[in-house]
């Protein structure tokens, strides 16, 4: 489960997001990430048993630093309010597929596939989704798939015409359209702190086993 006191953290880090507040807190914040570490190594774990790619991977090189990158962004809060990790069998800052997992109070979520892939593992993807529709629409279709994932795909930044090479009528052109192929759930604050929560975690990253090994065999 997740403690929380991780929760508390992170509501009182939105409110009071700036360097004095959170050197104030910091032997906090260091306690709360150490057992953060610890349940995502008994993450890796739980996935692993499905997806023996990342069985090496350790908690520590799939969290994200929690100080924001302010440089060209006009919100110049220097901390995240969230704490996240990615599992992807090249790393964290691994291209293609792989899981995610959002911690922020009120708005916690996991998810799995690819977010914006480059444009070569962009068209790699969208060859892949042409040449094995039949594959693929199965794959998204499947009852339990859509049960876990009831959002589908993520239709964001979608193109509004064919990408180049694929006319309209392509029956696979809505998917062909996208530019991510990820899907998410979303996660209450009651449900981080229940005790089989990474069991039901990998649960759910099991069911999205089938798409994140559909897209990384694009890699090879």
């Amino acid at each position: 489960m997740i403690n929380t006191l991780l929760i508390k953290f992170l509501t009182r880090l939105h409110k009071n997001n700036n360097k004095q507040w959170f050197d104030l807190h910091r032997k906090e914040y260091e306690t709360i990430r150490t057992e953060y570490v610890d349940f995502v190594d008994d993450l890796i774990k739980e996935i692993s048993i499905f997806d023996a790619s990342i069985a090496t991977l350790k908690g520590k090189q799939c969290i994200f630093r929690i100080n924001r990158d302010v440089r060209f962004s006009k919100n110049k809060a220097p901390y995240k309010t969230n704490f996240g990790a990615y599992f992807n069998q090249r790393g964290k800052n691994g291209g293609g597929a792989g899981y995610y997992l959002h911690i922020e109070p009120g708005k916690s979520f996991l998810a799995a596939g690819v977010w914006m892939p480059e444009p070569e593992l962009l068209n790699n993807i969208r060859q892949e989704i042409d040449y094995n529709w039949k594959e693929w629409k199965n794959l998204i279709n499947k009852s339990s798939f859509k049960k876990t994932f009831p959002e589908g795909m993520d239709t964001s930044n979608m193109l509004t015409r064919p990408p180049k090479g694929y006319a309209e009528n392509n029956p696979a052109i809505d998917d062909l359209k996208l530019k991510s192929f990820v899907v998410r759930k979303s996660l209450s604050n009651q449900e981080l702190s229940e005790k089989n929560f990474n069991k039901n975690i990998s649960k759910a990253f099991k069911e999205a086993l089938p798409l994140v090994a559909f897209i990384n065999r694009t890699l090879d």
